[in-house]
């Protein structure tokens, strides 16, 4: 089975910005490809999981959303990071019936786990929103980091195993397995 880095996609992969949906407005955390190239060459795959309301709420549509994460993944390409999925959750509770893929809820997680074939307890999250780390610890990821985007963030309540400020902090405070594939034959 093979171990992925889960990244929520605004505040965590982009600037957070008001229901972001333009590639014109679209701005790269800095760091954010480094660190995923540095995760990959670790033999994790990058998995993308973001809630997007701003579909279910009518402000930008599915096919908005689609252009803009194609173009997101080309990006990546051109620096390397293979990006092998991105999931998504289109609803709203205030607009939809409720959901099992709308974060806290685990259903990207879960869907990824069987997509990719994936050993979640072996994998990583980080996001930038509680709920984000709820969704990790209740999916069975072991290692949840919250990162500071500019969400209020109450340090003292947060399940997650550690705050950094940047994704470009993320590798100085993983664990990292020491098993190598040598020591599994």
């Amino acid at each position: 089975m093979k171990k992925a880095l889960f990244l929520d996609r605004d505040g965590v992969v982009n600037k957070e910005k008001h229901y972001l949906y333009k590639i014109e407005e679209f701005e790269f955390i800095h760091g954010v490809f480094e660190t995923c190239s540095f995760f990959q060459n670790k033999g994790f795959q990058i998995v993308i999981i973001t809630n997007q309301a701003g579909i279910a709420k009518g402000l930008y549509t599915e096919k908005e959303f689609n252009t803009l994460t194609q173009w997101m993944i080309s990006e990546f390409d051109k620096q390397e990071v293979i990006i092998s999925k991105v999931y998504h959750c289109p609803h709203h509770p205030d607009f939809n019936a409720p959901c099992q893929c709308r974060k806290p809820e685990t259903g990207m997680l879960l869907k990824a786990e069987v997509e990719l074939n994936l050993n979640l307890s072996e994998s990583i999250l980080i996001g930038d929103k509680e709920t984000d780390i709820k969704a990790g610890i209740n999916a069975g990821i072991r290692q949840n980091f919250l990162v500071r985007s500019g969400h209020s963030i109450d340090e003292t309540a947060s399940q997650a195993n550690q705050i950094i400020n940047s994704i470009s902090d993320l590798p100085e405070h993983v664990k990292l397995s020491s098993c190598t594939d040598s020591d599994l034959i």
